[in-house]
């Protein structure tokens, strides 16, 4: 019986852990994609406890005390931040089989130092632990993001934010660690919300001028995107129900947006159109400007409607959708090749089930100008678990090319999810290691190190621009 979490945990052959202990153990992480505050990361934050830092605002962690039963003032709730972790860890003493069950764990080894099993009996001990730890040197937002050897991580911020923290950061020369914005214009697209009017005009006190037109919107947008390269933004970021092409005729899509402006809703086909014209402007202005555009799709959000009224957004009500046309997918990207404006552009859906419509998409606007131009992105949210994340490596292999794939993200609020990493990276192993074991692939230990080591740091690196010194 193999010890539980032991240093070759999921290192299955001979192969994966030389490959895991030689090539991906010691490489830096590039946290391309994630959801921590700039401010926080600037002010250098320190938590009082482990409640704190590891359950406020992961839905994670929520969803698995809701399906356990836990009443919702353990979770969310005016219980102490003490009755809180002791809720979790009795669930997590039973959490068989959930990612939840690995990643607490191996936090709590990687920060904490914590050799033992959480769970009911052991909570109090591992209370102790964790908050006697949190008030000495280095466990501030800084000193996790430097324990686990980060050296790029960039934000998800909204057109118009100020970027006042990235700034601060920029000067600080204490802080060795590259922390840049991301560009997530979600809110300027969705015209469907009833929140939108007041939204355009926070956009026009941001972009200095008014909004009177779709060609109006675009221009305030350039105005912002041109404040975000100049902080060093590299990257955009949409989230979408899915990737639609839905081309409209002239004059068509600022019918829409007047409509819109008069207070007027648009119907399902009128939103469609206006948001494929928003993204193929956007990614214009991608293109020109070298940066990589990110579509995150096939997610139904806040779908109990008790717990959004009670709650609001981003509280662990989300689902994977099932609908997502591949069809549209490779004509919006089509649409964008033929007009000469195709960014680099990482396609990640939630639903496992489109790997393979992605991967053969990915092959149809390969080409010179970046390994991988066209990238599945990490397996994410729901499927950031050894199948979700097996299966997203395999099925790029099968179709594609993994030796260009970027690599994992951590899609977190958290400082404390970086060993996601660590797990992504034992499972990459674990994969090169069973194909080397059965014959797959040749017992080439220098190159499969290297791809190792590319997938875990360097395909980053070079595929975002971010030209980080060889290590």
């Amino acid at each position: 019986m193999k010890p539980f979490l032991d240093k070759d945990f999921l290192l299955n052959t001979e192969a994966a852990r030389i490959l895991y202990h030689e090539a991906a153990e010691k490489c830096p992480i590039i946290d391309y994609h994630c959801h921590l505050s700039p401010r926080e990361i600037y002010e250098d934050i320190r938590y009082e406890n482990i409640t704190q830092v590891w359950l406020g605002g992961d839905h994670y962690k929520w969803r698995l005390m809701r399906s356990a039963g836990v009443p919702e003032k353990y979770i969310t709730g005016d219980a102490t931040d003490r009755e809180k972790f002791q809720k979790y860890a009795e669930v997590l003493g039973k959490a068989i089989g959930n990612p939840l069950h690995h990643w607490s764990h191996l936090e709590l080894r990687r920060f904490f130092g914590y050799e033992g099993i959480l769970n009911r009996d052991t909570a109090e001990e591992v209370w102790q632990l964790a908050n006697a730890k949190l008030q000495s040197e280095g466990y501030t937002s800084r000193g996790l993001i430097l324990m686990s050897n980060v050296d790029t991580i960039c934000t998800t911020d909204d057109p118009v934010d100020s970027l006042e923290w990235h700034e601060k950061l920029a000067a600080d020369a204490s802080f060795p660690v590259t922390v840049l914005p991301a560009w997530r214009p979600d809110k300027a697209m969705n015209l469907e919300k009833e929140t939108y009017p007041e939204y355009l005009a926070a956009l026009e006190k941001a972009a200095g001028m008014e909004i009177r037109s779709f060609e109006g919107l675009i221009a305030a947008l350039k105005n912002r995107l041109d404040f975000f390269q100049a902080h060093g933004c590299k990257l955009s970021d949409h989230a979408l129900n899915y990737v639609m092409y839905a081309p409209a005729a002239d004059g068509e899509v600022e019918g829409i947006f007047e409509k819109r402006l008069n207070g007027a809703l648009p119907s399902a086909e009128e939103e469609a159109k206006f948001k494929y014209a928003f993204m193929t402007a956007m990614a214009a202005e991608y293109n020109r400007r070298g940066w990589v555009m990110q579509l995150h799709y096939g997610c139904r959000r806040d779908n109990n409607p008790v717990m959004f009224r009670a709650m609001g957004p981003d509280t662990g009500f989300d689902c994977v959708d099932n609908f997502a046309p591949s069809a549209q997918t490779a004509a919006f990207l089509g649409a964008l090749e033929d007009g000469g404006s195709l960014p680099r552009t990482i396609l990640y859906s939630l639903n496992t089930n489109d790997n393979a419509a992605i991967d053969t998409i990915l092959g149809c606007f390969q080409n010179d100008t970046a390994v991988g131009r066209i990238q599945h992105g990490s397996a994410w949210w729901f499927n950031d678990h050894f199948d979700g994340m097996s299966d997203q490596l395999k099925s790029l292999a099968s179709l594609g090319y993994l030796a260009g794939f970027v690599g994992m993200l951590t899609d977190s609020r958290s400082f404390l999810s970086y060993p996601r990493h660590e797990y992504f990276r034992r499972i990459l192993c674990r994969i090169f290691g069973e194909w080397v074991e059965e014959g797959f692939y040749p017992e080439d230990m220098e190159t499969l190190k290297e791809i190792v080591r590319d997938i875990s740091y360097y395909n980053a690196d070079r595929y975002f621009q971010f030209t980080k010194k060889k290590i």
